[in-house]
């Protein structure tokens, strides 16, 4: 499980650094340059100022509709219900339509951050892993924490705080054999 843990890390970690050149591709494309909210706002007519992030929030609720509905919300109470009531299963779908649809959000200057959208496509990628490889409803439990763990330690460089946040908010489990996957993974 600790080899698991870790090899979710690296894979997890690389989406996280694909998620923001995503979030800077989406904030050129809606805006012509990248997303410094200060700039943009002495740099962009008033009038796109107010439209982009309406577009970009009726793109993104169009393809969470069309997509994976599971994919809504802000990410980290999501992942917490699969956990407890799925037995740590989240469908791989879910993972992409996040980032496509919290990249859309963010790059257009939509109010949100990028803590809840990374916990969401990180315990997704895990999870989706650890369905192919057979692991059991304890261990897809575990490997969801460690994906969250891992895309917070990555998105925001802070791997103890994202294998504290996992193990506390995602788990509320600190036996050892969560906890070293976890930490690993971070």
């Amino acid at each position: 499980m600790v080899l698991l843990g870790m090899g979710t890390g690296v894979v997890v970690g690389y989406a996280a650094v694909l998620f923001i050149i995503l979030i800077e591709l989406m904030a050129l494309a809606f805006f012509g340059e990248p997303l410094r909210a200060l700039d943009i706002l002495r740099h962009v007519p008033w009038y796109r100022v107010l439209l982009v992030p309406a577009l970009g929030g009726l793109a993104t609720g169009l393809v969470i509709h069309l997509f994976a509905r599971e994919a809504k919300g802000h990410g980290v109470s999501e992942v917490m219900e699969a956990v407890a009531l799925q037995g740590g299963v989240i469908r791989g779908r879910v993972g992409l339509v996040k980032t496509i649809a919290s990249a859309l959000t963010l790059g257009s200057g939509g109010s949100v951050g990028r803590e809840g959208p990374i916990v969401q496509i990180g315990a997704s990628i895990a999870s989706k892993i650890g369905q192919l490889l057979g692991a059991n409803p304890r261990q897809l439990r575990t490997l969801a924490g460690c994906g969250a763990s891992a895309g917070i330690g990555a998105i925001f460089n802070a791997p103890i705080a994202g294998a504290i946040f996992s193990l506390e908010v995602i788990l509320g489990d600190f036996e050892l054999a969560t906890f070293a996957p976890i930490v690993l993974a971070a």
